[in-house]
């Protein structure tokens, strides 16, 4: 009897020694997990899926409308992700459709073009009520604003008086002609094509991206497409010439947005929109470009003289 409850008390212990054992094992992996798991867990409460990722084109103009945006959407309590200067088109509708970013400000009249080289829209209204047809599945745009920085043919002063230039038809009877511009304008619609097929223009075409205002100063080139809200159509004593038979459509400044955008952070961009006139569209241009100031600076000051900062 004393062995058999030596040995019964052995057993006792030695199940008693592994439940602690496996107790204290499981105790400890859920120490480890918990070490391990939780940063990750917090990481998805203020992860991807409430973020908003705006996205901008390489082009100042169009980083600093970015830019109010995202410190918008800060002030109104959204974490915002920049990821600016992604590139032209071409490389900011798939940045959109994939996912890498859920907002990017756009123009009507272009982003129409560019889904629909077809079209007849011209006016703004007509334009953006073709846009939001023409718009594949996931993407969408929100209220267009008054302000326009639209694709317009510039020549110097002094050329227009030589040639008395007042509309892009006057170009028709002038030789050797050398349009100068970002170079998927030789692609686009409104390029030597559009010249040719809608005024009987005949040019030849040379890339000169952001050099294009220069170059059309010192005489490299003599037509350029600068957009409307470029200061240095003033400052350099540019002429804008009439475009009467509509070659560039109506072009709004127009946020572009993913189907993953939320509808509340919609209300805050259409209050932005509400405000960005094409006056303020030049003033700020001008800040950026004349005055040198920051991006930041520029949409922060923007934003608090509205009355949304």
């Amino acid at each position: 009897m004393s062995a058999l409850r030596t040995s019964r008390f052995g057993a006792r212990l030695a199940l008693a020694a592994t439940a602690l054992t496996v107790t204290a094992l499981a105790l400890t992996g859920c120490g480890s997990s918990s070490s391990l798991e939780q940063p990750a867990a917090t990481g998805g409460a203020t992860g991807s899926s409430e973020t908003i990722t705006i996205g901008s084109q390489a082009y100042y103009s169009n980083e600093i409308i970015a830019e109010i945006y995202a410190q918008a959407l800060e002030g109104a309590g959204f974490t915002v992700d920049r990821k600016f200067n992604i590139g032209q088109r071409d490389a900011i509708v798939p940045s959109l459709q994939n996912g890498t970013i859920s907002l990017t400000p756009e123009y009507t009249g272009n982003l129409l073009q560019y889904f629909d080289k077809s079209t007849t829209a011209t006016t703004t209204e007509d334009v953006y009520a073709a846009l939001k047809k023409a718009l594949p599945e996931g993407l969408s745009v929100l209220d267009q604003a008054s302000a326009t920085d639209q694709d317009s043919y510039n020549v110097t002063a002094a050329f227009a008086a030589q040639h008395n230039l007042k509309s892009i038809a006057d170009l028709a009877n002038v030789p050797n002609l050398v349009l100068g511009g970002a170079p998927e304008l030789e692609q686009r619609p409104y390029g030597p094509t559009g010249l040719k097929d809608i005024y009987g223009v005949t040019v030849s075409f040379s890339a000169t991206a952001d050099t294009t205002v220069d170059e059309l100063v010192a005489g490299g080139i003599q037509l350029a497409d600068v957009y409307s809200a470029d200061p240095s159509i003033k400052t350099k004593n540019l002429v804008t010439l009439e475009d009467p038979k509509g070659l560039f459509l109506a072009s709004h400044v127009v946020p572009l947005v993913n189907s993953s955008f939320p509808a509340d952070a919609a209300d805050v961009i259409n209050a932005v929109d509400a405000k960005l006139t094409p006056e303020g569209l030049i003033a700020l241009n001008v800040e950026s470009k004349v005055d040198q100031k920051s991006t930041k600076d520029i949409a922060a000051s923007w934003l608090k003289a509205n009355g949304l900062g």
